[in-house]
């Protein structure tokens, strides 16, 4: 669906204006002053874009000097593929597809594109080559241990984290000490080496004439400031474009301000309720003071929603409305009427998932196919529960954003040990083990391993190996564990996987960087573990292929005709689904514990929320576990969750509110009005005790 209404009845010439409400129309035909496009959720923002590009090159635009900036090569390319198809449908292409000519592309391909044309302005060789993610980690790992920074004596971040810290400085453009005290903290007493660490690592860039994504911009940047290039690239270009322009970062924002500093041909379009990505360094300042940057700047508000029904628009406005600041609008539905979104409560974390399979195989009965609907989650692995409900029904999935619960390294690591003691001759689980204990490289472990095959299983036949006396006590406390829990198979298994926790918790703090989170996993599938009643079953149950990145999705997890897709709600922006379901709407989970430092974090999870809601188009469903799981305690071991904040008042008013029984689609009452105990007979009773 690409977010317009369908009637196109009238003159070919003017087709493509035709099938534009007014609000589209007015910023297709705007003029050459800068305009801001705020477009809220399914109001067509595509076909404006690319309706716009289409009109300048109507009017006689040259192709060659268009700029479209997207953050996806696939977003630039279907771009440019409707831009071709207006053009021919209005009669204004008259020779070949003009698209191919508009410089379109993301920031970092056009920024190659650019520098390679101006490298020796900058006294950088045309032939450099470009590090992707991986590469860039490659080469920092190397310069880290030519430092010596990763050394046993003193705990530094991963190259990962490294590369991370380095690419906030360079997009955000704040220094180093800032990024640690607010994104890194965990690093802060690694500054010094850091420090190090980055002068080196673009010094042997520089050597070996290679860029990371990171420096495209920055070069870019310099480019434009420097005198002439700046102005050779300005003269090349009438009209800069851009998408999603409240996902650009610092750097990108002042990129484009230089391409045109009065502002004259820049058109921006975004929403600013849909800015979720500072974790990336974006920040939704850029779309929020555009015409502070621009004071002649034009703003045209899409509000028409050519996605979702009514009362589901009415809940996503009413949790928006709540948001700090921010471009007011209400979007109103093309598609009209519909049915009421649910808030859904539920006793714990199975009946939720209970809840959620039911609806999904009674929404498919009903003809809505799986791949139409989606269930969706603040963190990765909170679809964990759900994931073994579904595969117990028999319900084909695909999951994105991250991997999947149980193909997490740290997840894989308990199961190991798990099998480690159900199995003493599964050597691939021994090495995985034995690998996480500090000072014991995959040789030893090998080696270790073999050791204990030949004992016959005699897990103290993992400590006749010499090994560096810091890895003496972990290996013995992994020793210990694993004979115990190879002996006591009595006990239940939820009690063996946290034995098995117990005993890995200072080898993951210690193997893997901001390790919270990551503990957390492994005290959800202590939770898990509980539903079974045999180690081997949940072994069997927990049996995965090797891990594999979910967004590499080359076919259907299941040899099936359908699936449904699990995602992130971060994945999950820009698609849309007939049915959703969010689960784990409670405070801690939405909005996140760990983002709600500051007034703007919790202004993004609110719109991280907000996205999640506007995927829906016709069924919306958000779900809350009443009782969770609350490790640590010495008594009770669950408490009560609390719905999210982001749903009162009108928020809240826009749902139905039920708790699980009935299926989906069958009227249930709301679960505040169901009886509740008498307060006069409990105070009656507890008269007694003295009267």
């Amino acid at each position: 669906m690409d977010g317009t209404p369908r009637d196109t009845d009238g003159p070919r010439t003017d087709a493509a204006l035709a099938r534009l409400n007014d609000e589209q129309r007015a910023a297709v035909m705007h003029g050459d002053g800068p305009l801001l496009v705020i477009a809220g959720a399914g109001t067509g923002k595509t076909t404006v874009l690319a309706s716009r590009v289409a009109e300048l090159i109507a009017r006689g635009a040259d192709p060659e000097r268009i700029m479209l900036l997207t953050f996806t090569r696939r977003a630039a390319a279907e771009m440019l593929r409707r831009v071709d198809a207006l053009l021919a449908r209005t009669g204004a292409a008259a020779v070949g597809p003009a698209a191919g000519r508009v410089w379109g592309g993301t920031f970092h391909s056009v920024a190659a594109r650019l520098l390679r044309m101006h490298a020796s302005a900058l006294g950088l060789p045309p032939t450099f080559t470009v590090l992707d993610r991986t590469d860039a980690e490659d080469l920092m790992r190397l310069v880290r241990a030519d430092l010596n920074l990763g050394s046993a004596k003193r705990r530094f971040p991963q190259p990962s984290t490294c590369v991370d810290i380095y690419s906030r400085c360079v997009n955000a453009r704040e220094p180093l000490e800032r990024v640690l005290a607010t994104r890194f903290p965990w690093c802060a007493d690694s500054a010094e080496g850091l420090t190090r660490l980055f002068a080196a690592y673009t010094e042997r860039k520089e050597a070996q004439h290679v860029f990371d994504y990171d420096d495209l911009l920055w070069f870019w940047h310099a480019l434009l400031r420097a005198e002439p290039t700046g102005d050779q690239v300005r003269a090349r270009f009438d009209a800069v474009l851009v998408d999603e322009y409240q996902d650009t970062n610092a750097l990108q924002a002042e990129i484009v301000a230089l391409l045109k500093p009065d502002g004259r041909g820049i058109t921006v379009v975004g929403d600013d309720a849909q800015a979720i990505y500072g974790f990336r360094a974006a920040t939704v300042d850029n779309i929020l003071r555009f015409s502070e940057r621009f004071p002649d700047a034009t703003r045209v508000t899409l509000d028409r929603n050519y996605r979702s029904t009514q009362p589901v628009l009415d809940a996503a406005n009413g949790i928006i409305a709540g948001a700090a600041r921010g471009f007011r609008k209400d979007l109103v539905a093309h598609r009209g009427p519909g049915e009421r979104p649910r808030l859904v409560c539920c006793s714990d974390e199975r009946e939720q998932s209970s809840f959620v399979a039911d609806g999904i195989l009674a929404h498919r009965e009903a003809g809505v196919p799986l791949r139409e609907q989606a269930v969706l989650f603040r963190a990765a692995h909170h679809s964990a529960d759900l994931e073994l409900e579904l595969r117990r029904r028999n319900i084909p999935y695909v999951k994105y954003g991250g991997l999947k619960f149980l193909e997490m390294a740290h997840v894989k690591d308990l199961v190991a040990m798990l099998r480690l003691a159900e199995n003493p001759l599964d050597a691939t689980a021994a090495v995985r083990v034995l690998r996480l204990v500090p000072g014991i490289g995959p040789a030893t472990a090998r080696k270790m391993a073999d050791a204990l095959a030949a004992s016959g299983g005699e897990f103290s036949a993992l400590l006749h190996t010499d090994v560096p006396a810091h890895a003496s006590a972990p290996l013995h406390l992994i020793a210990k564990t694993l004979a115990r829990l190879a002996t006591e198979t009595t006990l239940d298994v939820g009690a063996q996987v946290g034995a098995a926790r117990a005993a890995l918790e200072p080898l993951v703090e210690r193997a893997y960087d901001n390790p919270a989170p990551r503990l957390a996993d492994l005290e959800q599938l202590e939770v898990l573990a509980a539903r079974f009643d045999t180690r081997s079953r949940f072994i069997a149950e927990m049996a995965l292929d090797p891990p594999r990145w979910t967004e590499d999705l080359a076919g259907p997890p299941l040899l099936d005709d359908d699936w449904l897709v699990l995602s992130t709600m971060h994945s999950a922006k820009g698609l849309e689904f007939d049915v959703v379901f969010i689960i784990h709407a409670s405070d801690g989970n939405i909005p996140s514990d760990m983002a709600t430092a500051t007034p703007d974090e919790i202004d993004e999870e609110r719109r991280l929320f907000y996205v999640a809601c506007t995927r829906a188009r016709d069924h919306l469903y958000v779900c809350w576990p009443l009782r969770y799981y609350a490790p640590g305690r010495t008594t009770d071991a669950h408490g009560y969750a609390q719905r999210t904040r982001f749903l009162e008042g009108p928020a809240l008013a826009a749902f139905d509110r039920i708790s699980p029984g009935p299926v989906p689609g069958t009227p249930d009452a709301p679960f505040e009005e169901r009886p509740a105990l008498s307060t006069a007979s409990v105070r009656e009773e507890l008269a007694r005790l003295w009267s």
